[in-house]
């Protein structure tokens, strides 16, 4: 028997296979809005034994991209209701993905009264689409004030109730590439003299007090969280102290008994390979549920999972153009490739009209 196709245990949930789909931003969500077709979506690929939806803002000031959805609003947490209930019914187990862009947004992708916050108001470098003015440079944030940092921590624990509200299975805090959570940890982006930044201690306290309130308020076996050390997205590259960060926010995580760590490598899309020492003490800190995601194929999945070097494994790119990818699996069917073009587009094409083996 192939480990990957058996049942899995994430915390008090039992998953019906070792199989993750990975967070992907799809860009559907009309009006910031989950519809229709993103509920389509995410029912076809339920032969995931857990999915983890793309990056939805706990807030306004968190919608940095177009077309991403949001969990802040009674519209919203009813439209990701609908999406819930299509993937219970095919036994498949729902998390959804909180993700605050901070600096990487435009005020033209966000509601008027919102901004584009951050630990420090450093630009990062590089530009970003916008639907009324195409591609436009990243705007300079606003420091947040200690008052901003609190407000938007209890910005996520709502999102976190709307979201057990909507009948999700737990939420993932998004603290990996270069988005708000991950902007506090590195240096070049955190330039900060108070509490949250500074010491590797400082910097880790913002995503500690997230977790911690979040964990607190919806329980920890419903929290999770994704990381990337190593990774190379929005203008945060590793720097002299990622090890040891990473290896005491683990420690620092495990202490607050949340339920999975989401470690994703992103070499395979040209980022630097994730140091295997940082994985180890990732993996001996932390003594809950291990998601490894970057790259994977089936036989490297079932490697990892036989070694004890993950507990469950993601996959990204492979669900896009495969919506049955556990069949394709488990029948040795090739997979499909998916349309680079229509990646974030609006509407079905590329997005829901990918064919089934059946």
């Amino acid at each position: 028997m192939s480990l990957l196709f058996e049942k899995a245990k994430l915390g008090n949930l039992e998953l019906k296979n070792h199989v993750v789909m990975a967070p992907m931003t799809r860009s559907r969500s009309i009006g910031n809005v989950p519809g229709e077709i993103v509920a389509t979506y995410y029912e076809q690929r339920s032969e995931a034994g857990l999915i983890i939806t793309e990056g939805t803002s706990p807030s306004p000031n968190g919608l940095g991209y177009a077309r991403i959805p949001g969990i802040f609003s009674k519209e919203q947490t009813e439209a990701w209701k609908v999406v819930t209930d299509k993937v219970h019914k095919k036994d498949s187990k729902i998390f959804v993905q909180l993700m605050h862009t901070g600096r990487i947004g435009h005020e033209f992708n966000l509601p008027k009264s919102a901004k584009v916050l951050a630990p420090s108001a450093i630009m990062a470098k590089g530009k970003m689409w916008t639907d009324s003015n195409g591609m436009v440079d990243h705007p300079t944030p606003k420091e947040m004030s200690k008052d901003e940092i609190q407000s938007t921590i209890q910005e996520f624990v709502l999102a976190s109730k709307n979201a057990i509200t909507a009948g999700f299975d737990g939420i993932e805090l998004h603290a990996a590439n270069g988005y708000l959570l991950e902007q506090f940890l590195h240096p070049s982006s955190n330039q900060r003299t108070d509490e949250y930044g500074g010491s590797i201690e400082n910097r880790i306290r913002f995503i500690l007090e997230v977790a911690k309130a979040v964990s607190d308020a919806i329980g920890k076996e419903k929290t999770g969280i994704r990381l990337s050390p190593y990774g190379a997205f929005n203008d945060l590259f590793p720097f002299e102290e990622t090890h040891d960060e990473y290896s005491l926010l683990a420690q620092k995580l495990n202490e607050l008994g949340i339920v999975y760590i989401h470690l994703v490598d992103h070499s395979s899309m040209g980022a630097p390979t994730v140091e295997p020492k940082t994985v180890s003490a990732i993996r001996n800190n932390f003594k809950q549920t291990l998601i490894l995601s970057g790259g994977y194929d089936s036989e490297r999945a079932e490697a990892d999972l036989k070694s004890g070097n993950a507990n469950l494994v993601a996959f990204g790119k492979p669900f896009l153009a495969n919506p049955d990818l556990v069949t394709k699996f488990q029948k040795k069917i090739p997979l499909a490739k998916f349309d680079e073009a229509t990646l974030y587009t609006p509407g079905e094409k590329g997005y829901i009209d990918y064919p089934l083996v059946s």
